[in-house]
């Protein structure tokens, strides 16, 4: 990209004074970073404009990869590192008076995304890129993204996120490819060649408009695309009230997961998955009409992928492309979609599958409706044929029933390909919650354990740990993230294992430093620093992590004689604006910390932190710094995690529950060095199963508990009124869903041995070796490679 450092600055002049008409000395830090970027997006354009040429003229399959999600975070350095040139440009800015780190701190997080299924598209795409295959992702342009999180009083409250007031330096705006999107509207029949045909009429229409963003591969030449869509107002609209249509349409890309405890919300959540895939599948058909001939052999040379339920209207949107518009019969459009379409499934949660009232899918997609209850009444017919007269079976696997249309069902049926994203998730669909489809489409199962970029989570984050790690193996192990377990045989060597917690300890010293900025708290660096930091939901059990906090506090105060080492707690979470409990947890939360940091008598002993606005950019402060990761959620219910395997990647040691993806963590790097506790899978879908379970009787004989549970209602928390009876009701009321008070005395006992091998430091740092030694097989390199061996069947594409 550039073959030296000066070089690299005359570019770089150049371009900072031709875009501002200043001289450089008058320039300010935002436009030396818009400058920056501008800079590396032309340069790479080449490499852009080669890649696609290469796609096209080789007629390559290529996989395109929707999502409603692409937790992107700041892209500046992590595109200066992919390209192989970060130190050459760092060393060059510095030379111009220029902190890179200065310019990195002016780009805001990227708003299209809330947590783990937004991160890990946003893996999936760097590892597409970086391994020459041919893949793009399509989401959605949000002008608001999620929202800005700040805390008020110990409260939530949401601000318009504005990540886009300065610009988007990586987006190039493809006007010319916009995409007109139909709602409302009515469906006509005709007859045309003595064949039944459709057509949409008096639809609202809006334009979709297409904002491109490059994705650079590792150290390659291969650019891959992220084109994200934008709802603009259609050019000759036909709307009686042309306000209310533009806000109507603008709605539509302005915020990420709108409110929708009400109709108005699900009609806007609706409208924007079909405006994804709608759009996405235009531009998908249009591109493949100019390269191939055949819509019969669009499987051979595309495959669509599905993350999650969001974008599963591709499945009839793709059949009224087929039908209404290529004129293909049922039969011949259903075996099209099937075979190009897949579906990753991320959650066992019943209400994460959406479901769909029919009287809002039917009149704000008229076309699609009568197509998916056409699918709906093959499949039953083919489920009779199977089971005569089970009616209970076909009830329950029906796409449509009880005036609701399920959204996971459909996308079993039109796919060929259901994957879940760990092995006990993948085990609990095939064998309980997706039983029913399992037992009919066996061959359509599979498992791909999900992964992360060691780039970003490892060598971008963490450059003193990836520093440690080169000198002690090599850095074979930057392209090939397996060969990490070379480190393994350091576990053992005082010398790395002493140069492995000095480099812990500077990274402790950075973040709080930034929790001292953020706060103005000031934590003790030598304590445990011992974070979770995730999406704030019951089920992820930040509550069972205060519950600890509160019951070492009290047992602080209650017995002087009582010691533990020193602890720091750090929280970050986001609760959707709707989700009235998750935000009672996050107000208790902020009143245990409240409580704890202004005690002078407990103080000493412990910490606890709220970092407000939890995002990627904070992410990679975090977590180089944590001590414990704590992946505690109900066993079952979490499908695989990926904070858990960012954690051990950077040497902290799991406290975890044996769920998701932490029991291949535990596999991997064995039972002695991780933390587990609580319930098994097995033992929790038993008590759903089977009831048994009593919350009640936790309350009653167990002293701890009840004193947590009472301080929740009996004024311990000064100014919180009746905040937190909701939580208490949750608990003993309503039993306790997710089995807080059963795993709480398992819990507290995990911590009590943690804390005591943290202790011995040589102990502590062998299992932190061990768990950066095998985090390679965590890398989404490996995740893609098998989606692309195993599903997609995409061949590897070398640019250059």
């Amino acid at each position: 990209m550039f073959s030296s450092k000066e070089q690299f600055k005359q570019a770089y002049l150049q371009k900072l004074e031709m875009m501002y008409g200043k001289r450089f000395e008058d320039t300010t830090v935002s436009e030396q970073y818009h400058a920056l970027g501008q800079l590396v997006r032309e340069t790479i354009s080449t490499n852009w404009i080669e890649t696609n040429e290469k796609y096209r003229t080789n007629k390559e399959k290529q996989v395109y990869y929707l999502s409603i999600e692409f937790l992107l975070g700041r892209l500046l350095g992590n595109n200066l590192l992919n390209l192989g040139v970060r130190d050459l440009c760092e060393e060059g800015l510095r030379e111009l008076g220029i902190e890179l780190s200065a310019l990195e701190e002016c780009e805001i997080d990227a708003g299209l995304g809330n947590g783990g299924l937004g991160r890990l598209a946003a893996c999936f795409l760097d590892s597409l890129a970086t391994l020459n295959l041919p893949g793009h992702g399509f989401g959605i342009r949000y002008k608001h993204g999620l929202f800005d999180q700040k805390i008020v009083d110990g409260y939530q409250v949401e601000l318009p996120e504005q990540w886009l007031r300065h610009g988007n330096v990586w987006e190039v705006k493809r006007a010319d490819k916009a995409v007109p999107v139909n709602f409302w509207g009515k469906v006509e029949s005709y007859m045309e060649n003595n064949r039944l045909r459709f057509r949409h009429v008096q639809a609202e229409t809006i334009s979709a408009v297409p904002y491109d963003m490059p994705v650079i591969g590792y150290k390659t030449s291969t650019v891959n695309m992220l084109r994200l869509w934008s709802a603009e107002p259609a050019p000759y609209p036909i709307h009686r009230d042309v306000l209310k249509y533009k806000r109507d349409t603008e709605a539509v890309s302005e915020f990420l997961y709108p409110d929708d405890t009400n109709d108005e919300g699900k009609i806007l959540r609706l409208k924007q998955q079909y405006f994804l895939v709608a759009a996405s599948l235009n531009s998908i058909i249009q591109s493949y009409r100019k390269q191939h001939h055949s819509l019969l052999d669009l499987h051979h040379y595309i495959a669509i992928h599905i993350n999650d339920t969001h974008p599963v209207l591709a499945i009839p949107e793709m059949m009224r492309i087929l039908i209404d518009e290529e004129g293909l019969g049922w039969d011949e459009a259903w075996n099209i979609t099937t075979k190009t379409i897949s579906y990753t499934n991320h959650t066992t949660l019943s209400e994460a599958l959406e479901k769909w009232p029919v009287h809002i899918f039917k009149p704000l997609l008229p076309r699609i409706y009568m197509i998916v209850e056409e699918i709906n009444e093959r499949f039953c017919q083919e489920l009779w044929d199977l089971y005569p007269d089970d009616w209970e079976r076909i009830e329950r696997m029906a796409i449509i029933s009880h005036q609701l249309v399920k959204m996971a069902h459909l996308a079993i049926v039109g796919t060929h390909s259901t994957n879940g994203v760990a092995k006990i998730h993948s085990e609990i669909l095939k064998h309980r919650e997706m039983k029913d489809f399992y037992e009919i489409y066996p061959q359509r199962f599979n498992n791909k354990t999900n992964g992360i970029t060691h780039r970003r989570w490892l060598i971008k984050a963490n450059p003193e740990l990836t520093q440690l790690i080169t000198d002690a193996i090599g850095d074979q192990w930057v392209q090939t993230p397996s060969t990490l377990t070379e480190l393994e045989g350091y576990a053992k060597d005082e010398s790395f294992r002493k140069d492995l917690q000095e480099v812990k300890q500077f990274r402790k010293k950075i973040l709080a430093k930034r929790i001292k900025d953020q706060t103005g708290i000031v934590v003790d660096e030598q304590s445990i620093f011992d974070v979770q930091v995730k999406r704030l939901h019951a089920y992820k059990r930040q509550l069972l992590n205060v519950f600890h906090i509160m019951y070492l506090y009290n047992r602080l105060k209650e017995d002087s004689s009582y010691q533990i080492h020193p602890r720091t707690f750090i929280f970050g979470a986001k609760a959707s604006p709707g989700y009235y409990y998750a935000k009672k947890v996050i107000k208790l939360l902020n009143s245990v910390a409240d409580k704890v940091n202004h005690d002078p008598k407990v103080n000493p002993y412990l910490k606890v932190v709220f970092l407000e606005n939890y995002r990627v950019s904070l992410a990679e402060e975090i977590i180089p710094a944590t001590d414990v990761s704590e992946q505690i959620s109900t066993a079952s219910k979490e499908a695989s995690g990926t904070g858990n395997m960012k954690f051990m990647m950077n040497g902290a040691l799991t406290m975890g529950t044996l769920d998701g993806a932490n029991i291949e963590i535990r596999d991997e790097v064995g039972a002695e060095n991780i933390f587990t506790f609580g319930l098994t899978p097995e033992e929790v879908l038993n008590y759903y199963q089977n009831g048994g379970y009593r919350s009640l009787d936790y309350y009653h004989h167990n002293k701890h508990i009840q004193t947590i549970l009472e301080q929740l209602i009996n004024g311990f928390f000064p100014n919180t009124g009746s905040d937190f009876e909701m939580i208490y009701d949750s608990l003993l009321m309503q039993n306790d869903e997710f089995f807080v008070l059963k795993d709480f005395s398992s819990y507290c006992a995990a911590q009590a041995k943690l804390s005591g091998v943290y202790e011995n430091k040589d102990a502590w740092f062998e299992k932190s070796v061990i768990n950066i030694a095998k985090s390679g097989y965590f890398s989404s390199d490996r995740t893609i490679q098998e989606y692309a061996d195993n599903i997609w069947h995409l061949n590897k594409v070398k640019v250059y």
